[in-house]
């Protein structure tokens, strides 16, 4: 049981620092993930003048 509760912890601590290492290398490796999207966006405005 003692083996288990070490795997899943190891494991657990792995993730995370694969979740850490992707946050702060992906941008680097792979900018295409991380870049937001990019649409022009056009809306008429009214203004009122008194």
């Amino acid at each position: 049981m003692w083996r288990l509760i070490k795997l899943l912890v190891f494991l657990t601590a792995l993730a995370a620092i694969g979740l850490i290492g992707y946050a702060y290398l992906g941008p680097i490796f792979t900018p295409d993930d991380f870049a937001p999207p990019v649409e022009q966006v056009v809306e008429p405005i009214v203004l009122e003048a008194n």
